[in-house]
This record gives structure tokens, C-alpha cells and sequence, in this order.
């Protein structure tokens, strides 16, 4: 499937596959089109937009992923009592929309004295949107990771009755092995699905040198639109344990992760990888 790409996009390259070339990226030795599987951002003033500048390289943005909110009727089936919880775990924003959604249309109402915790310090932030916020409440791992949340988590844990939001059909199995091994007392509340957008014509028709994820359910979403994916050579880059996990699973050679102690996001993973292959 991945030839037909090549070939709609650069037939010299298509025939170097068909001679049995095994890296196109490295027989090209140029990165001139990056696709980032998220929304394009806001604001022109993105750190995205000054690095293709820098670079001299072409960004597109593509989601491959759509959330679709559970609703409350359909929530209130899980018997998950809400107000009986006293703190909550995010991984993501969207979990963080979901919550105070479900919230809104079920009229509960959140106790001051809920303590939340998070992956990251920018989700963490995002929680001004929906709260007073005050540091005593709100935690998050010093470098982004899984393990760096559960120090914090571990320090905060006695008397507390932790939720987790999350996917329907997408939930962190390390978040919820740590706590069953640590005798919390949770529950994982769904309160969206993930549903792969239709990108098939995207990548049937064009060749990226590089492609970011930053879910595993956007690599889900990469083999639901082309089950027959190659790799051939694309950079593969990841945002997130889970997801350099999944795109690993999924037989796929990682080479750009993030967050990292000199790259603590995708942008900064991307500018470093694209500097040293500048060196070249």
C-alpha cells in the first residue's frame, strides 16, 4: 500500500522501492514534509510554524482521531458515583473536558477539596479552565512521565479514592496496574470514545518524510485507514510512553520521542532530530 504512495508522490523513488531499496528516507537523505496527526494550531505564533521556517520544511496537520463524548444517560450505566471520589487522574485535556462535561449535565457538583493529578504540567494548567486552581490540589510529575506522576501520587495516596478518567476504548493498563499494585481504591470512568477519522486518501497520496503521533490510538487509526502500512523508511515519531509503546507494538521503528530531558515536547523532539540530521 505504502508503494502506492511513493509512487503518486515521487515516481524516481518508487522505482528505487521496486529495485528493492529498503530506507527511502535515507536514499532520499532530505526531510521535506512533516505530518503532525493533530489539529493545526490556533495561533501563527506556534513554535510548529517557526521550526518549518527554520527547517525549510512543509507541515501538515491532520487529526486522526475524533472524540465523541459519552453521554450522560448512557454514563450513569456504569454506576460510578462521582461525588464519592477525592481525587482524579489526567492524562490529556480531552479527559479533563469529559469530566467537567459529565459533571455539567449530570449537576454535580466538585468539592474544593478535590485533589487532582497529572501527566504534565500544561494539562494540569488546563485546569484553570474549570477550577479554582491552587497548587496544594493540583500535582504533576516533574518530567512528564508515567513513573514521575506515580512519585507524586505516591506521596498524596493515603485515605484517597482516586478516579481516572478516561477512553472507552483507550486506558493507560500501567496507570491501572500501579494502582491495583499499591492497594488504591479507583475506578476508571468512561466518558468518551476515540473513533479513527478517514485519512486513507491522505496517506495513499502522499509521501511524509516524518509522521508524529501522539496517542496510540492515532497509530490504531494510521492501520485502520492502510492495514497493509510499510513503514519504508518514514521517520516515526512518538509523544508519550504509551504511544512510543504502541507505535513499537505495531512493528514500526521508533526514531523521535518525546517529552525527553532536552525535548519535553514534540516540537523540541523534532527540532533536535532535524538539527542533527542537518549535520549530515
Amino acid at each position: 500500500m505504502w508503494k502506492e504512495v511513493i509512487n503518486f508522490a515521487n515516481p524516481y523513488v518508487a522505482n528505487m522501492v521496486k529495485n528493492g531499496a529498503k530506507n527511502v528516507a535515507t536514499a532520499t537523505n532530505t526531510i521535506k514534509r512533516i505530518l503532525i496527526t493533530q489539529p493545526r494550531p490556533e495561533t501563527d505564533k506556534s513554535p510548529y510554524f517557526e521550526l518549518a521556517r527554520k527547517y525549510s520544511v512543509e507541515l501538515e496537520f491532520q487529526p486522526f482521531i475524533r472524540l465523541e463524548g459519552i453521554p450522560a444517560k448512557e454514563f450513569r450505566k456504569q454506576k460510578i458515583e462521582i461525588p464519592n471520589y477525592t481525587a482524579v487522574i489526567f492524562t490529556s485535556r480531552n479527559a479533563i473536558d469529559h469530566f467537567f462535561r459529565i459533571c455539567e449535565e449530570m449537576k454535580i457538583s466538585i468539592s474544593q477539596d478535590t485533589k487532582y493529578f497529572c501527566i504534565t504540567e500544561a494539562v494540569a494548567l488546563y485546569l484553570q479552565k474549570f477550577i479554582l486552581y491552587r497548587k496544594r490540589k493540583v500535582f504533576y510529575g516533574a518530567d512528564s512521565t508515567n513513573k514521575s506522576m506515580f512519585d507524586v501520587i505516591n506521596k498524596h495516596k493515603e485515605n484517597e479514592k482516586f478516579l481516572y478518567p478516561c477512553s472507552e476504548n483507550q486506558q493507560d493498563n500501567e496507570i491501572v496496574s500501579w494502582l491495583k499494585a499499591n492497594n488504591c481504591e479507583f475506578a476508571t470512568p468512561f466518558m468518551y470514545r476515540t473513533i479513527s477519522c478517514d485519512v486513507k486518501e491522505l496517506l495513499t497520496k502522499t509521501e511524509y518524510d516524518i509522521i508524529c503521533f501522539f496517542t496510540p490510538s492515532g497509530v490504531k487509526s494510521l492501520f485502520d485507514n492502510v492495514p497493509a502500512y510499510q513503514q519504508n523508511g518514514t521517520r516515526i515519531g512518538a509523544f508519550g510512553s504509551n504511544t512510543s509503546r504502541a507505535v513499537e507494538d505495531a512493528g514500526l521503528t521508533l526514531d523521535i520521542k518525546a517529552p525527553a530531558p532536552q525535548a519535553p515536547s514534540m516540537v523540541a523532539a523534532l527540532e533536535q532530530y532535524l538539527a542533527a540530521h542537518k549535520k549530515k
